[in-house]
């Protein structure tokens, strides 16, 4: 517990920081993230990540969470998926010299590890260049669902969710998961009310149970693929707390979702 408790203040400190800051400083510990969770991936299902489709897949992965445009601007407005899909291109051109040794359904897993993890870390960063609030709200959405769900399930939990999947999580847990999220949502716009997006309170709790309910799934999602491959961490980088995909899972879903419904 004191090394889980250690890792969580040094890890947090240094990742928060960086969010405050942003700019370049916080583009670099995004690529970091994105390289350490496709090694995860690829290491969860035995493959190499120093191989052609781990290299191509990582930088498909790069190419479409950061802000190439910002750095590339002659590439032009739409480079992100422009390049996400010439690597992809390239490693389906692999099939013609493989002589069948590396087929179409090879290709779909480092092609969807490359979307799952690149999607999720651009729109992390693009919230962070849109509001720091509605990062932090999502931060802290995702946090207050997890800690609401763990204690809430501990004392009251007896309704199994999907124990196939996750066999400690109950639907008592869930729940209070939700209501957690939706206080502490509700607390930040209190406290910060000219940052806060311009809806009722209404909307903004209802938007609040969505995150908090696709959190939860992203979490899941993760499971079942620790549980596919038989492992129990997605890797060892956080002592205590696991790989970085064990602590950005939940958030890998819940940024693109609150693009989709307007929140940056």
């Amino acid at each position: 517990m004191t090394q889980r408790i250690i890792t969580g203040i040094v890890a947090g400190a240094v990742f928060l920081g960086l969010v405050i800051l942003g700019s370049t400083p916080f583009h670099i510990l995004v690529a970091l993230l994105v390289i350490i969770a496709m090694s995860e991936l690829f290491r969860m299902r035995k493959l190499e990540l120093l191989s052609f489709e781990g290299i191509l897949a990582t930088l498909a992965a790069l190419s479409l969470s950061l802000p190439t445009t910002q750095y590339f601007p002659q590439l032009g407005t739409d480079s992100n998926f422009t390049l996400f899909t010439l690597f992809l291109f390239i490693m389906m051109g692999v099939m013609v010299f493989t002589k069948g040794k590396y087929s179409f359904e090879d290709l779909g897993f480092p092609f969807l590890s490359a979307f799952y993890i690149g999607i999720g870390f651009q729109n992390l960063l693009a919230a962070r260049e849109n509001s720091l609030f509605i990062l932090f709200l999502a931060l802290f959405i995702v946090w207050a669902t997890d800690s609401g769900a763990y204690f809430v399930g501990r004392k009251f939990g007896k309704t199994k969710l999907i124990p196939s999947v996750s066999p400690n999580k109950t639907v008592e847990g869930s729940l209070g998961g939700i209501v957690s999220a939706v206080v502490v949502a509700l607390i930040m716009v209190f406290l910060y009310p000219k940052q806060a997006p311009s809806i009722s309170l209404l909307h903004l709790v209802i938007l609040a149970a969505i995150f908090s309910v696709v959190g939860q799934i992203g979490d899941l999602v993760e499971s079942s693929l620790k549980r596919h491959f038989g492992v129990k961490d997605s890797g060892k980088i956080l002592p205590g707390h696991g790989g970085i995909l064990d602590r950005f899972d939940s958030l890998i879903f819940v940024f693109p979702m609150m693009h989709l419904l307007g929140l940056f």
